[in-house]
């Protein structure tokens, strides 16, 4: 079978609030954006990931939405992001938009009728009860900030059911309505020209008593459902799914050959195992996490490889133990956020450029899609001190980024060449994965190969911080 546009491709996730602006208010704009494609092509991407840039109180950095179809006018309007679907488009690149289909602002009009009106049409739009002991058990996700799931609202009488801010109320997905309000929602952007969809916290769509309420059956059937919509009225419409989660219960958002969910999944474990590995100096448990990842997957499913995006460094997926050593590696004072830890890469890894050369590097070496976050190719700085996860989401600072396209040495240039040597080799594109034996613990060693056509080793000792492609 072919391979799928998103199979290989480079993704950068642009934050389109911090990324460029361009009338100097202080808030970045998609004129911004536009100017800027030039840019994000020479670098050598494939495809840009907008969060989102809907309607919004911004209670959530725009995760808290109001109206799915409309664009916060501070970035500008909706033919303004149509012009950056076309320019993208003629540059070779795709956009996909966030799609946060578990819960939407508590200033969405379904949910100011879903209190307004219990029997009317919005009624059911939204998980209400008439006490709070329902679903108990179930992990507080932003643990710092909400003492419950459940918040009473005055108006129906009744408590909603939240998985994040209580300004975040959940979608009822038991209710028929919400699902063509969902499969709407897709069909407006991608009949835009949008090409994939980031499918944001999605293992968090239903609820059942007795479970913890993630990753359930009913959840799978509804991606079932999304993707076969896609399928049948779009061409390679692609979803990202975020779901952290341990490796058996991740792989399923992939579905199977007859029934396909999603098309790539973010790779959660490979990403906090690298930086374990870093500090540990051995690969024993990177290389079991590799080998298990690369296992059987359904056609035309991939992961997604990432260092480091908008949200926290996740440690969920560490022991106690290793988890405790990652605080203590690498978290500041005030860097820990709900459990995890709230830096950029650069400062991450100390702006140790041997060590950030080595380990991107080995990201891109790897089978699946690398996705970059905006500003690491310039070893952007984070703001420790900021609340929550603005701290990684400063202003791009493209005063360096001109000083780093001057310089031939620079991180940025190297990323570029980098990239660019990755396209020449179709072995690190769609070789088959190999894992070989390390001349000592800390060295991983990986070869990709086409049988007949092209082979490459990869090797990364993470002692010397160094690597290697032969």
């Amino acid at each position: 079978m072919a391979a799928k546009w998103y199979e290989h491709a480079v993704f950068y996730e642009l934050y389109t609030r911090a990324f460029r602006d361009s009338d100097g208010d202080g808030f970045g704009d998609f004129s911004g954006v536009l100017e800027k494609l030039d840019y994000l092509a020479d670098l050598g991407i494939d495809a840009i990931w907008f969060p989102p840039f809907y309607a919004s109180p911004l209670r959530d950095g725009g995760y808290d939405i109001s109206d799915y179809r409309a664009v916060d006018p501070r970035y500008g309007t909706l033919e303004d992001f149509e012009k950056i679907i076309r320019k993208a488009h003629g540059l070779g690149m795709k956009i996909v938009l966030d799609l946060v289909l578990n819960h939407t602002s508590d200033q969405h009009p379904w949910f100011r009728e879903s209190r307004k009106d219990p029997t009317g049409k919005y009624g059911d739009y939204y998980v209400w009860a008439d006490d709070d002991k329902g679903y108990a058990g179930t992990r507080i996700i932003f643990s710092e900030t909400e003492s419950a799931n459940w918040t009473y609202d005055a108006v129906r009488r009744q408590y909603f059911w939240h998985r994040f801010y209580k300004e975040q109320p959940d979608l009822n997905f038991d209710c028929p309505a919400v699902h063509e309000e969902v499969l709407g929602i897709a069909d407006f952007w991608a009949s835009k020209g949008v090409d994939g969809f980031r499918l944001d916290a999605i293992p968090y769509l239903y609820e059942r008593e007795g479970t913890n309420n993630e990753s359930l059956s009913e959840t799978h059937a509804f991606l079932v459902k999304l993707r076969r919509h896609l399928d049948e009225h779009y061409d390679c419409v692609a979803l990202l799914a975020e779901a952290c989660t341990p490796i058996p219960e991740n792989v399923k958002f992939f579905g199977t050959d007859s029934l396909p969910e999603c098309s790539l999944c973010f790779n959660f474990s490979l990403a906090s195992q690298l930086f374990a590995a870093m500090k540990l100096k051995e690969v024993n448990r990177l290389s079991a996490v590799i080998s298990e990842l690369y296992g059987h997957l359904p056609q035309n499913a991939t992961w997604s490889n990432f260092l480091r995006n908008h949200d926290f460094l996740t440690l969920e997926l560490l022991s106690p133990t290793l988890e405790a050593q990652m605080i203590d590696w690498y978290a500041p004072p005030q860097g820990i956020r709900n459990s995890g830890i709230a830096r950029r890469l650069a400062p991450l890894l100390g702006y140790n450029e041997a060590q950030l050369r080595a380990v991107t590097a080995l990201l891109i070496s790897l089978p699946g899609a690398p996705c970059w976050y905006y500003g690491d190719e310039l070893l952007m700085a984070d703001d420790p001190a900021l609340p929550d996860r603005d701290s990684v989401r400063l202003p791009m600072p493209w005063a360096d980024a001109d000083k780093a396209l001057a310089d031939s040495g620079s991180f940025l240039n190297w990323f570029k060449e980098t990239l660019a040597f990755r396209r020449k080799r179709p072995a690190l594109l769609t070789g088959d994965l190999e894992i070989l034996d390390g001349t000592c613990a800390a060295v991983l060693r990986f070869r990709r190969t086409i049988p007949d056509k092209d082979t490459v080793t990869f090797e990364i000792d993470f002692s010397t911080d160094t690597y290697r492609w032969y």
